[in-house]
């Protein structure tokens, strides 16, 4: 192992670690087709604004339903403005073979400068949801220039906990030994 890759390493541990789910969603993705993992992005205020912000935003996940050569590489879309970040998505894809075949397109909504609270935030959007009897958005807090990392460890996270189920759903219908 290269001492660049020491480097990466703990670069990818300090974005990871400075992202939070603060409501995490339970349900699994779908086996075949297509899952929605709607979210709230909160960022506390940067640099250059007094304001912390709030997003909304979607990831969908698709599973093909034929598996092709070309269909064999996962795919992902708008986690990142700056292509220079996207090696994190690397770097994650060299350590598990749980995203295979799947395309994952991020859309998010207008950023809102709402409070200079984050926790105040945070609180108001889980009292909305809870009131709203809502329990498939997430919400997660991220530093502004980490917003693409807080979305693709949302998604991750649902993709690896699905896993289970989704092999057990492939057995039940006789797909999988």
């Amino acid at each position: 192992m290269l001492p660049s890759d020491f480097d990466d390493e703990r670069r990818f541990h300090a974005a990871w670690d400075a992202v939070e789910i603060v409501r995490p969603v339970s349900y699994s993705l779908f086996t075949f087709g297509s899952s929605e993992l709607p979210y709230y992005l909160v960022c506390p205020p940067g640099r250059d604004q007094h304001l912390a912000s709030v997003r909304k935003g979607q990831v969908n996940i698709d599973r093909p339903l034929i598996i092709t050569p070309d269909t064999m590489h996962p795919e992902f879309r708008d986690f990142f403005e700056d292509a220079a970040d996207e090696g994190i998505i690397d770097f994650l894809l060299a350590r598990t073979a749980s995203f295979s075949n799947l395309k994952l397109t991020n859309r998010s909504g207008e950023t809102k400068l709402v409070s200079d609270s984050v926790e105040e935030i945070v609180s108001r959007l889980n009292r909305q949801l809870d009131d709203e009897e809502e329990d498939r958005v997430a919400i997660l807090t991220a530093p502004s220039p980490l917003a693409g990392v807080a979305v693709l460890k949302y998604a991750t996270e649902r993709v690896l906990s699905s896993a289970p189920d989704n092999v057990q759903e492939l057995r039940e219908r006789g797909l999988l030994p």
